[in-house]
């Protein structure tokens, strides 16, 4: 069994040129703006992306960020560094040592992959974006001027008071109130004269 089409809108001859008149005549009506940059500084939107600062302190050389790049425009070179043990009879640890961390904007399409893998919050986007160069070469910025670029990052934005609770926050507060209640019913259950778990005995001295 076929069903019968719906019967098609009549064609009106000229219509699609009176609607193309219509959005140029609307265009053209619109009120001019002008960007009087340089002399004016434009009102960037938040996130903008402009350049990308690091965060010396929080990178482990982990290279994910160099990983993950699709433009391979992140270098970074490192080395190991033996660090003592911390008490006697520890063993010693080995720890990365960051040499070089340089980044080409010339071949950085600002996708902010690296910023989105990095686990340590060592890299953020900052919205300045005054960084032109005549020679190509002095795109690649290194790591001293990566690190000016963190001045210029703004403050994150405050949390919604509305939102959901980070589960690592929730799972946190879960355990300490599990542990509050385990020491508040062996604190009932304990004998009087006689000390609750966690208490130091008499004698006893506590952490200096």
């Amino acid at each position: 069994m076929t069903e019968s089409l719906p019967p098609s809108r009549p064609r009106i001859p000229g219509a699609g040129l009176a609607k193309g008149l219509a959005v140029t005549l609307r265009t053209m009506t619109r009120k001019t703006v002008t960007e009087q940059y340089p002399d004016v500084q434009p009102e960037l939107p938040p996130r903008t992306r402009g350049v990308i600062g690091l965060f010396e302190e929080n990178c482990t050389v982990c290279m994910l960020c160099a990983r993950e790049c699709p433009d391979w425009c992140i270098y970074i070179d490192s080395h190991k560094e033996t660090v003592p043990a911390a008490v006697e009879g520890g063993r010693e640890r080995s720890r990365n040592v960051l040499d070089r961390f340089a980044i080409d904007f010339a071949l950085c399409m600002y996708c902010g992959i690296c910023i989105e893998v990095c686990p340590f919050d060592a890299l953020f986007w900052s919205p300045e974006f005054e960084y032109a160069e005549t020679d190509i070469h002095e795109l690649t910025h290194e790591r001293d001027r990566l690190r000016e670029w963190m001045w210029t990052v703004p403050a994150p934005p405050a949390l919604d008071p509305a939102a959901e609770e980070p589960k690592e926050l929730a799972a946190a507060r879960k355990a300490a109130d599990k542990l509050a209640a385990a020491q508040a019913a062996a604190a009932e259950e304990a004998v009087p004269g006689e000390p609750t778990p966690g208490e130091p005995t008499p004698g006893e001295e506590g952490p200096a």
